[in-house]
């Protein structure tokens, strides 16, 4: 790289449109939306699309809900062109739909352009043309009079073509090719000019695009506005912009544009296209609707839009591509983990949607919460009680989320690798021995004094029968006690949390118990039970041989008898 780039390379030069209003505008409505996937998308492909593939795709726009599709450019390919035929003989079209094709501004091609037409109840026929200094002087050699002269004579053309059909209803879509690098004055006498030849009153679209871009996403947005004042106020124009993402912010590009009197944008699903891609559609649609604006497009199922756009582009769709990659609503880090996690706890249905790191609902997309929180190495607590509460209705008191994320960061730190919501359940069940552990066969009665409990209770410790048989002020004081007589131990309960899992019949309660062990030792025991005194012996269990207590022989043949 050149230790002065500006050797080599030139800063766009502002607009200077001091008086601009686009940057206070605020966008309330839906653009009208035109896919060129079956065209500029298309052209882009390592291996273009057959009739199949492009069929499939046309299908899933309708469904989407665009109106307006650019189906091919029937001059360049004969499958372009029998697709076009396909479509309009097979009556492919819905009423509210309009097809657009492309041409360039060459006589032969748009001719064949109009014959793919023939018999269409509407139709956009978009034609365009170089404007940008560069082109005028490298490319084709000719001063800004002789451009005009050909937009002139070749938009007359399209004119006396499309006359002869009077069957179908024509719009015009002239792009000033290069406007975002070509002189302002250029661009609008190229679309004073098309328009001229068009025709006054005759609906026409006026595309502007960054066909290549090299300026930041205000300075197109001036360019925008510039041009807009200038159309103000006349009905059959439609002023639309055609991003492409070169410097990486076709996205930025499009929606300022749309704040400075743009109406119509082009581009591609998931942002395919030449280079580094067209504006990706997607992404603009789904900024609106998280700010509240309904973008007319249903991507309610983003998975199967992604799935067949993979399958008919034959190219991936980034596993962190906004709304639609497979990590886009995931979290690993454990503090954005224990953000998500506190603020699904208090939101109820219906709430405004203020999620921490999700913009979006992930339902709104047809993505459920299972995977929003992933653990590995980066990840905390609260990712591991979220999934673990979410996929096996476990509510982990604070302290034992503590305790069980150590654990688990010793396995990830031992694997490096991700742990699954089964994952973390198989480790937390082995860990505190949630199934391992026989309910203890026990007996309580009430004492004359109407404030204590008699506990008696057969356990199985150690591959060891051992009886308990202590007093207390409910079955666990009496365990603890009668636990502490057998084994010589001294074990009390710290804090004690339950719940129930499921309900009805298949109901199971689960009961934490923080244990203090000989006074230097805390830690958890877990026990799960249809029966919630059974449930608690058994974390007093778990804890305990967690915490390796165990009993001589001599002892426990002595309790027993």
């Amino acid at each position: 790289m050149l230790k002065q780039p500006a050797s080599k390379y030139r800063a766009f030069k502002p607009i200077g449109l001091s008086d601009r209003t686009w940057p206070d505008a605020v966008l309330t409505q839906a653009p009208i939306w035109l896919s060129t996937d079956l065209r500029d998308g298309n052209q882009a492909l390592i291996e273009p699309m057959d009739s199949e593939r492009k069929l499939r795709m046309y299908e899933m726009l309708l469904e989407i809900g665009f109106k307006e599709i650019e189906v091919g450019f029937p001059a360049a390919s004969q499958i372009d062109f029998d697709f076009v035929r396909k479509l309009i003989e097979e009556d492919r079209i819905p009423d509210d739909v309009t097809i657009q094709v492309m041409t360039p501004a060459r006589e032969e091609l748009i001719g064949r352009t109009i014959e793919s037409l023939a018999g269409a109840r509407r139709a956009i026929v978009h034609l365009y043309n170089a404007v940008a200094p560069v082109w005028r002087r490298v490319v084709f050699g000719l001063e800004v009079p002789e451009v005009m002269q050909l937009i002139e004579h070749h938009v007359g053309l399209v004119k006396r073509l499309t006359d002869a059909q009077p069957q179908t209803e024509w719009v015009l879509q002239y792009s000033p090719e290069t406007f975002s690098m070509a002189e302002l004055e250029v661009s609008l006498q190229a679309c004073e000019t098309a328009i001229a030849a068009w025709g006054p009153g005759r609906p026409i679209i006026l595309n502007l695009p960054t066909t290549v871009e090299n300026a930041t996403p205000n300075i197109f947005a001036d360019q925008i506005e510039w041009m807009a004042r200038r159309f103000k106020g006349r009905s059959e124009v439609v002023l639309s912009v055609h991003p492409h993402n070169d410097r990486g912010t076709g996205v930025a590009s499009a929606e300022l544009a749309l704040q400075a009197g743009a109406q119509r944008v082009e581009g591609c699903l998931f942002g395919n296209g030449e280079r580094t891609g067209n504006l990706d559609l997607v992404n603009v649609a789904l900024n609106l609707y998280t700010q509240g604006v309904d973008p007319q497009l249903d991507f309610s199922d983003i998975d199967e839009v992604r799935r067949t756009t993979e399958h008919c582009n034959q190219l991936p769709v980034h596993p962190r591509h906004p709304y639609a990659g497979d990590l886009v609503y995931t979290s690993f880090s454990g503090s954005h983990q224990d953000a998500i996690k506190k603020a699904f706890a208090v939101r109820r249905e219906g709430d405004v949607w203020e999620i921490p790191y999700l913009p979006i609902d992930p339902k709104d997309l047809g993505r459920s919460y299972e995977a929003v929180i992933r653990v590995n190495s980066q990840s905390g607590k609260g990712g591991i009680s979220y999934l673990l509460e979410s996929e096996y209705g476990l509510e982990l008191p604070r302290r034992l989320q503590i305790e069980f994320s150590q654990v688990v960061q010793g396995v990830m730190d031992a694997t490096g690798k991700e742990l699954t919501a089964q994952d973390l359940w198989q480790l937390f069940e082995r860990e505190y021995g949630v199934n391992a552990i026989a309910a203890p066969q026990h007996r309580v009665q009430d004492q004359a004094d109407g404030k204590t409990v008699q506990l008696r209770a057969e356990v199985q410790w150690s591959g060891q029968r051992l009886q308990v048989d202590g007093q207390g002020t409910g079955p666990i004081e009496a365990f603890i006690n009668g636990l502490n007589a057998a084994t010589g131990q001294a074990v009390r309960v710290l804090d004690y949390h339950e719940h129930a899992i499921g309900s009805g019949a298949n109901a199971q309660a689960v009961a934490y118990l923080e244990l203090r062990v000989n006074e230097e030792r805390t830690l958890f025991g877990v026990g799960m039970d249809a029966n919630i005194v059974s449930a608690s012996l058994k974390a007093i269990i778990s804890g305990l041989q967690r915490a390796k207590i165990t009993v001589s022989p001599d002892r426990a043949a002595s309790v027993v008898a």
